[in-house]
C-alpha cells in the first residue's frame, strides 16, 4: 500500500511540476497568427484525447478499460488499470482571406493525465468476488484556450491620410481538475471539479503613417483568469446477454451505451492591468494616457451540455454519435465587454475497428483502427457572421506489451478540418495528436501472505 502511495505522491508531482512550466508559456511552439483568437477567451481547445480525437472526439458515451475518458467522469468506472496519460499536437493552417494566404506551424503539450480504479479487478478475480460497484478517479491537466495573433490593418482616412493597426495577442487558459466516478450495476455517475486561471495578454499600436510628425498611440491590457469550474456526467450500459452453460445468462460481449454531460453557468474573476501612451520618435518624447493596476472584474462561463449513443462489440467494433450544445450568448467578461458570442453547437461521428485483437503474427490486426467526422458552429462572429468548422479524423492505437504482461499504448489521430465563414477568411488545418497511455493493473493490488 505504501508503494501505491509514492506512485501516487510521484505522479501528482509531476503533474505541478508540469503546471508551472507550461503556465509559462502558452505554447511550446508559438502559434503566430490565429486572428479568431482575439475574440472571447481565444481558440478553444479540445478536450478530449488522443484515443478519442481519432473518432471525432467521442465522449458522452465512450469508456474504455485502459483509456480515460476526462469530459465524462462517468466512464471511469471502467477503468480496469491505472492509465497515465500524456499528449503532444503539432498543427499546420494555412490563412486564407483578402486574397492573400499565410501558413503557420504550431504545437503545444495537449495533456496530462492519471486516473485509476479504486476497486482494483485483480482483487476480485483472486477473492472470486464479482462486485456491483465500480470506483475511479483521475486528476488531469490541459490548455482550455489559446491567444495568439499578429494582425496588421491599414486604412485611408481622408482627414489624416494613411492609418495603421498593429493588433497583437498573446497567452492562454489552463484547466485542472479532479474527477471521480461511481457505478452500480450498469449505471454510472461521475462529477468533476476544476480550477482554471490563466493570462490574456493583447496589445494595439496606432500610427498615423501619413503624418511626418505624429504621434503613435499603444494600448496594453494583460488579464489574469482564475475560477472554479465543475462538470457532471451519467452512462448507462445495456448489456446484451445469452444462455450460459449452467442455464445462467452471460454477457455476448456485445453492449449499447448511452451518456450524457453538462454544467451550468460557473463565475470567474478577472485582474486587469490597463496602460496606454502617446509617443513620438521624431520628438523624443512620451505621453502616459492612463495607467490601471489590479483592476477586479468578474465574468460567466457558459453552460453545456452534450448527450451520445455507442455500440460496442467489445475487442471488434465500436461506433458512437453524440450532440452538444454550449450557451456562449451568456458568456460576459468585464475585462473585454466587446466580446459579442453566440450559442454554438457540435455534432459528431465516429467508429472504431480491431481485425483481431488476439493475432500472435501480425500485429497491425490488433492494431485499433478509428476514424470520425464532426461539424460544429463556433461561439465567435466575424463580420456578423458565426465561424463553422468541420473536420474528418483519422487514427490509429498501438498496443505495446509491457512487462508482466501490461498492455499500454500509442495512440495518434490526425484531424484535416476548416475552420471560418467562406468568402472572408478561412483556416484550413492538418492536426496531429500523439498520445501515450501507460497502464498498470497493481495499483491498490491486495496482496496475501499465508
Amino acid at each position: 500500500m505504501l508503494s501505491n502511495i509514492y506512485k501516487c505522491l510521484i505522479a501528482v508531482s509531476f503533474c505541478f511540476i508540469a503546471w508551472g512550466s507550461i503556465a509559462q508559456n502558452t505554447n511550446i511552439v508559438p502559434k503566430i497568427n490565429s486572428p479568431f483568437s482575439r475574440f472571447g477567451l481565444g481558440d478553444l481547445v479540445d478536450q478530449y484525447y488522443a484515443a478519442q480525437g481519432g473518432m471525432a472526439g467521442l465522449s458522452a458515451a465512450f469508456n474504455d478499460p485502459y483509456h480515460l475518458n476526462i469530459l465524462n467522469p462517468a466512464s471511469l468506472t471502467q477503468l480496469q488499470a491505472t492509465a497515465f496519460e500524456v499528449g503532444l499536437d503539432a498543427k499546420y493552417s494555412s490563412l486564407d482571406g483578402g486574397g492573400t494566404t499565410e501558413g503557420i506551424w504550431s504545437g503545444n503539450l495537449s495533456y496530462l493525465a492519471l486516473g485509476f480504479p479504486l476497486i482494483n479487478p485483480i482483487n476480485e478475480v483472486l477473492d472470486r468476488k464479482n462486485s456491483d460497484i465500480g470506483l475511479g478517479m483521475a486528476f488531469s491537466l490541459q490548455p482550455y484556450s489559446n491567444v495568439g495573433y499578429n494582425i496588421i490593418t491599414s486604412t485611408d482616412d481622408p482627414d489624416v491620410g494613411l492609418v495603421t493597426n498593429r493588433l497583437k495577442g498573446t497567452g492562454g487558459t489552463y484547466r485542472l481538475n479532479w474527477s471521480n466516478g461511481f457505478s452500480y450495476k450498469d449505471v454510472a455517475v461521475g462529477v468533476t471539479l476544476g480550477y482554471q486561471f490563466g493570462k490574456l495578454t493583447n496589445s494595439r499600436l496606432v500610427t498615423f503613417d501619413s503624418l511626418a510628425l505624429a504621434y503613435a498611440t499603444e494600448f496594453l491590457d494583460e488579464t489574469s483568469i482564475s475560477g472554479f469550474v465543475w462538470n457532471v456526467g451519467v452512462q448507462y450500459t445495456y448489456k446484451f446477454m445469452k444462455p450460459g452453460r449452467n442455464g445462467e445468462p452471460e454477457p455476448t460481449g456485445q453492449q449499447i451505451t448511452v451518456g450524457a454531460y453538462g454544467n451550468n453557468s460557473t463565475s470567474f474573476n478577472t485582474s486587469s492591468d490597463r496602460f496606454a501612451e502617446r509617443y513620438s520618435l521624431a520628438f523624443v518624447s512620451q505621453d502616459t494616457i492612463f495607467n490601471e493596476v489590479d483592476v477586479e472584474q468578474k465574468g460567466t462561463l457558459p453552460a453545456a451540455f452534450t448527450i451520445g449513443i455507442s455500440y460496442e462489440d467489445i475487442n471488434k467494433l465500436r461506433l458512437g454519435a453524440e450532440f452538444g450544445l454550449q450557451n456562449w450568448s451568456g458568456y460576459t467578461n468585464e475585462a473585454k465587454s466587446e466580446d459579442n458570442l453566440q450559442d454554438a453547437w457540435r455534432v459528431a461521428f465516429g467508429g472504431e475497428y480491431i481485425p483481431n485483437h488476439l493475432s500472435y503474427n501480425n500485429y497491425f490486426e490488433r492494431v485499433r483502427y478509428r476514424l470520425g467526422f464532426a461539424y460544429s458552429q463556433d461561439p465567435r462572429t466575424f463580420n456578423d457572421e458565426q465561424l463553422t468548422r468541420m473536420g474528418i479524423t483519422f487514427g490509429m492505437g498501438f498496443p505495446i506489451i509491457l512487462p508482466r504482461q501490461r498492455t499500454s499504448f500509442v495512440n495518434l489521430s490526425l484531424e484535416a478540418g476548416r475552420l471560418g465563414i467562406e468568402d472572408v477568411l478561412t483556416e484550413n488545418y492538418i492536426k496531429m495528436t500523439l498520445g501515450f497511455t501507460l497502464n498498470d493493473n497493481t495499483w491498490f493490488f491486495k496482496r496475501k501472505f499465508n
